[in-house]
Parts: C-alpha cells; sequence; structure tokens
C-alpha cells in the first residue's frame, strides 16, 4: 500500500503540472491569460483533471464505497465526498454551466492526500515493526550435519527433529534445539528481554533467533517452522497488535461521530455563505470542502492502533507477551498483584540459606566436607549442598564407602574419615551437639542437616525453597507503585511467612488447593480489588483465568499461553512490575493521541469555516489537506516515543 501511495502520488502530481498552468485562475495570478491558451485548452483541462481524479482519488472513492457498505463513514467518506463535489461542478463549468472550474484545488487537494497517506504509512511501518525485526532473526539457512559428520547448507524450512544443525560464531541458532557439543555465549536478548549473554554447553536448550557468541555448537532440533519458540512469539504479537481495545472502542466512535459532523458543518458552512451571507458558489463551495478535508478522522482512526502496535512491540523486545489487549489496559488501574510462591518468588529448587559453625575451621569448610559425603546422594537435599558449594567454587574431596542411612541421612569416607550428614532427630541421638540456634531456622519451615565428622559435629546446614534476588526488588517496586503484593500458595504457612518477611509482601494466603487459588482472587475481587495473578500457569490455570488480569511466568507451557491474559517470557517476577508500567505509559500516549486527533477540530474547524475571514484569514482545501496529514504525523511520531517513558 505504501508503493501505491507513492506511485498514485508522482504520477498525479505529473499530471498537476499542466493543469496548474492551463486554469484560467493561476494564468491571472501569473499573468500568463494570453500566453497559454490555446483551442480545446478547456477540454484538455477536464481530460487532465478527470485523470487525477480516477486515478490518483482512486483509494479513496474505493474506501467510500467499503466505508458506506460497512455503515461505518470516516476519512476515506470524507475525501471522497469532498474531491467528488469539486469535480463535479467544476467538470459541469467546463461544459458550459455558468460558474468558475475548481480544478487546479481539486488536483493539489488529491495529491496532497496521497503524500499525506503515503508519509502516515511510512510512519506507521516504523511504528509496527516489531514483527519484522523479529521475522529478521529467523535464518533462511541451517547448516546441518550429515550422516558421514560434513555439513550441508539446507533451508530452514528443511529442517526436521532431531537434525543436527552447526552453529558458527556470529549466526542465529536456526531452530528450537538442544546442544549436544560445544559451549558458547548466546544472545538472547530480543527473544527473552535478557540482556546479558547466557552460557550455553552440551545438555542445555537454545531458541531459534538467538545469536551465537564466540563458541561453535552443534545442536540437536527440537521444534521447528510454527511449533518454533519464535515463531508462537510472533503469532502472539501479531494477535495483539491485531485485537481491540477498548480505548480503540471509543476513538472508532470518536471517528463515526467525528465523519457525521464534518459532513454537517461542511453543508452549514456552505448554506451560511452562500445562502446567508450571500457570497459566491464557488467560494461556499470552497469553505465547505475546506471543513470537510481538515475534520477527516484520520489521525483519531490512527491514534490508538499506532500505540498498541509500538507497546506490543515493545513488550515484545523486553520478554512481556500480550495476548489479551483488555487485560492489558486493565492493568494499568491495578492494586493487587497476587504471586504464586513456589517457581514464582522463589526459585523453585531447594539450596542452602544457613550455615552454621561449631567445630569446623568456617563455613566453606562445613559446606565443602557436606557436599563431598552427598556427591554420590541423588536426594534434593544432596543436590541443594551440591549446587551451593558450586556456586561458591569449591573443591570436593573424593569420597568412598557411601551409604545412605534410611530417614537418617548419609555416611560417606572422606580423606579417611567417616563423614555424616543427619538429620536433626538422629544428630541429637548421636549427642554431643553444642548449644546453637537451629531450631529457630526450623521454625522458618527450613530443613536443617547437621553434619558431622569423626563423632563432631562441625556444623549444621538450613535448607530452603531458594528465594529469586529479583522478588526483593518486585515488591519494593510493586510498593512504589502504589500496589499491595500478595503471596498465595500451597506451601505450610510456616515455609510461607519466612517468604513473605524475607521479600516483603503485603499479605500471606497460604496451605491453599490449586483448585481453591481461582476462590482466593474471587475473594479478593469481592473486596473491591482489581487483582492479577502470577503463576506458572500450570497449578494456577484456574487463578490465572479468574484474575482480572492472568499474568504466566515462563513461556515454556502450554497452559499459560492458552490460560494467561499475558506471558512473561523470563521467570522474573519484575516483570509483572514491567507489565503495570507499561501499560501505564501505552495510556498515557493513547490520551495524549487521542486528545490531540479530536481537539485539534476544535480550532480547525471554525478556521476552515472561515471566522477569521473578515480579518483576511481563510483556508483552501490544499492547506486543510496539509494541516489534516500533519496532524496524523504527529500522532504516528507522539506514538514511536513510547519507547523513551
Amino acid at each position: 500500500m505504501v508503493a501505491d501511495f507513492r506511485r498514485r502520488f508522482f504520477v498525479s502530481l505529473v499530471a498537476t503540472l499542466p493543469i496548474l498552468a492551463l486554469s484560467p485562475m493561476i494564468q491571472r495570478w501569473l499573468g500568463w491569460e494570453n500566453t497559454l491558451g490555446f483551442p480545446g485548452d478547456t477540454m484538455a483541462l477536464l481530460a487532465l483533471s478527470t485523470f487525477v481524479y480516477g486515478y490518483g482519488g482512486w483509494p479513496f472513492l474505493t474506501g467510500l464505497v467499503d466505508e458506506l457498505r460497512e455503515r461505518t463513514p470516516g476519512m476515506m467518506t470524507l475525501v471522497a465526498f469532498a474531491v467528488t463535489v469539486a469535480y463535479a461542478y467544476s467538470a459541469a463549468v467546463a461544459l458550459g454551466v455558468p460558474g468558475q472550474m475548481f480544478f487546479w484545488e481539486t488536483a493539489t487537494l488529491i495529491d496532497l492526500m496521497l503524500v499525506g497517506h503515503w508519509v502516515e504509512m511510512r510512519s506507521v511501518m516504523g511504528a509496527s515493526r516489531a514483527l519484522e525485526k523479529l521475522a529478521r532473526l529467523m535464518p533462511s539457512t541451517a547448516h546441518r550435519v550429515t550422516d558421514e559428520g560434513d555439513t550441508e547448507e539446507v533451508p530452514i524450512r528443511d529442517l526436521t527433529p532431531d537434525d543436527r544443525v552447526r552453529v558458527k560464531p556470529g549466526e542465529n541458532i536456526p531452530a528450537d534445539g538442544t546442544v549436544v557439543s560445544g559451549s558458547s555465549s548466546v544472545n538472547e536478548s530480543m527473544l527473552t528481554g535478557e540482556s546479558v549473554p547466557v552460557e550455553k554447553a552440551e545438555g542445555d536448550e537454545v531458541i531459534a533467533g538467538a545469536v551465537n557468541g564466540t563458541g561453535a555448537l552443534v545442536v540437536s532440533v527440537e521444534k521447528t517452522g510454527e511449533s518454533s519458540y519464535l515463531n508462537q512469539v510472533i503469532g502472539l504479537v501479531r494477535e495483539a497488535q491485531a485485537s481491540q481495545s477498548r480505548t480503540q472502542n471509543l476513538a472508532d466512535r470518536a471517528a463515526y461521530w467525528l465523519t457525521l459532523i464534518a459532513l454537517t458543518a461542511g453543508a452549514l458552512t456552505f448554506g451560511t455563505w452562500y445562502v446567508g451571507l450571500g457570497e459566491t458558489f464557488v467560494f461556499s463551495l470552497e469553505r465547505a470542502v475546506t471543513v470537510m478535508v481538515i475534520t477527516c478522522p484520520h489521525a483519531l482512526g490512527l491514534a490508538i492502533p499506532l500505540v498498541v502496535s509500538v507497546s506490543t512491540g515493545l513488550g515484545a523486545q523486553r520478554g512481556l507477551l500480550i495476548r489479551d489487549r483488555g487485560a492489558f489496559e486493565l492493568a494499568r488501574n491495578l492494586d493487587t498483584v497476587v504471586f504464586d510462591k513456589t517457581g514464582t518468588l522463589t526459585e523453585g529448587r531447594f539450596g542452602v540459606t544457613d550455615v552454621l559453625v561449631f567445630a569446623a575451621e568456617g563455613e566453606e569448610d562445613v559446606l565443602r566436607t557436606a557436599a563431598a559425603a552427598e556427591q554420590d546422594s541423588e536426594h534434593p537435599i544432596a543436590a541443594g549442598i551440591l549446587r551451593a558449594a558450586e556456586d561458591r567454587a569449591l573443591d570436593r574431596p573424593e569420597a568412598s564407602h557411601f551409604e545412605a542411612l534410611t530417614g537418617r541421612g548419609v555416611r560417606a569416607t572422606v580423606d579417611g574419615t567417616e563423614v555424616r550428614v543427619l538429620s536433626p532427630e538422629a544428630a541429637r541421638d548421636e549427642g554431643g551437639l553444642p548449644a546453637h540456634d537451629a531450631e529457630s531456622l526450623q521454625r522458618q519451615g527450613k530443613t536443617v542437616v547437621y553434619v558431622v565428622r569423626d563423632g563432631t559435629a562441625l556444623g549444621a546446614l538450613a535448607l530452603a525453597d531458594v528465594l529469586r534476588e529479583e522478588s526483593r526488588e518486585a515488591i519494593r517496586s510493586l510498593h512504589a507503585l502504589g500496589i499491595d503484593a500478595v503471596m498465595l500458595t500451597g506451601d505450610s504457612k510456616r515455609v510461607a511467612d519466612w517468604v513473605a518477611q524475607e521479600v516483603g509482601v503485603d499479605r500471606v494466603i497460604a496451605e491453599v488447593l490449586p483448585d481453591e487459588k481461582s476462590d482466593v482472587i474471587e475473594e479478593l475481587q469481592a473486596e473491591g480489588r482489581l487483582v492479577a495473578m502470577t503463576g506458572d500457569g500450570v497449578n494456577d490455570a484456574p487463578a490465572l483465568a479468574t484474575a482480572d488480569v492472568g499474568i504466566a511466568i515462563g513461556a515454556g507451557t502450554d497452559v499459560a499461553v492458552e490460560t494467561a491474559d499475558i506471558v512473561l517470557v523470563e521467570s522474573d517476577p519484575r516483570d509483572a512490575v514491567g507489565i503495570v508500567r507499561l501499560a501505564r505509559a501505552t495510556y498515557r500516549k493513547m490520551v495524549q493521541n487521542l486528545w490531540w486527533a479530536t481537539g485539534y477540530n476544535v480550532i480547525a474547524i471554525p478556521l476552515a469555516a472561515g471566522v477569521l475571514a473578515t480579518a483576511g484569514i481563510l483556508l483552501s482545501p490544499a492547506v486543510g489537506a496539509v494541516l489534516m496529514s500533519l496532524s496524523t504525523v504527529i500522532v504516528a511520531v507522539n506514538a514511536r516515543f513510547l519507547s523513551l517513558d
């Protein structure tokens, strides 16, 4: 469409030049009255004007038909009506009816409307380039590894699950899959919003469109085509950009009424000047056409879609995938955000939170000894201890004679000495525990184990579901926005209270079964709250569906995509705050655009009607077209500045 408007503009512009030269009014202004005239010049002027009206005005004429067929008169109706009235009157004069021809005004009006649409649509494209940017992330070819170990370049569409592809440094990953060899840092910022490159090694998952760093990877393909993560994101963005919002419906109604006002104002303007004030038919007609042109609700029609397009694309770049525009708009008025605990405020895995030292050289000695004894265990406690030792980069001595003590702990030989990691009951049975405050840790719902070497208690480790580092910041940010944070969990009240105290939530609702979570959301709504539910999208699905705004943490589950209004790519609770901020910034831009798109008419319509004619200020239809187009460009540019909010 951009190319079509550009082509029609330049062709019409070429035809307009001789129209200007042959128009009697222009000739009088330039003093060329007896210079350019020739037999049949009026018919030549009519023919050229008919061409510009038919060819240049075609998009507006067909738009008029479409709008009237759908009973939604709008911008195309006004433009088509204005140029048709001006052309028909001028054609009648050219064929012998007394009067003054209006061809040059008609031709320049069409030219300006065409160039205005061309510029506007370029602005629209600039504002909604998110899909284009996402699509560009996908390479067109891939280096597939053959059975012989060689590589062949194949189109992406030829890849199938279980194929292996080699990804060279700096290339985009061609398909979702798992790394089978090699290691590298991968930039996933355009897909997940994660600004820091992510280290990938054998066994790690990668997503199509991410940019490989300096290492080479061999990836086993798992998802291709429409099933790939990138294509799902593109689909969600397209769906959101196409969806109607509450504010858009308001703008559409306003545009409809503005069209009726413009037609009525045009008729009244003509009647007032021609009948009431006795002005000439041409002067009165020019005033009416100018009113209709300048009142075109194009800016109003684009005011909301452009902001929707920009905000949806901006959200996708930040890892916020908007599925329901209506729910997204509600997010600006949220006063309560409910968080699931496990996997949302916490990482959903056991980790060491506290280290008590009794008879060891320090915390690292206790942790290193426990990790050595647990290294052959598959228990979640062992996994948490080993991960804590890895996080601190502790070297782990070799262990032998490992034995799991059912219900009590584990035993192993480490550096020739017996090491046991025992439950509190087993440690008390052993005796010899010094005075300590491990019981206070247990009261917080943490799991405590004791590390004993050769009968001497070295210390104790407390383990719990690891808090996300981002959780505290997310809650603080919500409080700064005036929003209450509630934690809703099926975990014990002791554990929930400890997590709540650590992250700073306002209210804890614990020991709730998954099917009861939606009832809690309804109770909060009954208190008059506007509630968002933030969860992992699986056991929280009923609550996500019940909440005013359902926010799924992590985009990997089908349930999340199907149930939630908004899907967060990263498992980062701060992104829930990002949704509120983006919703508020989006609404501000919508209001700004609506005020401009409608407000300028308060001045423009009377000016076009000629209220300042006695002061020598009269707007021609061409000037009206310039002002109308300028207002639309302003709306488009303002929408693009959303990214600066």
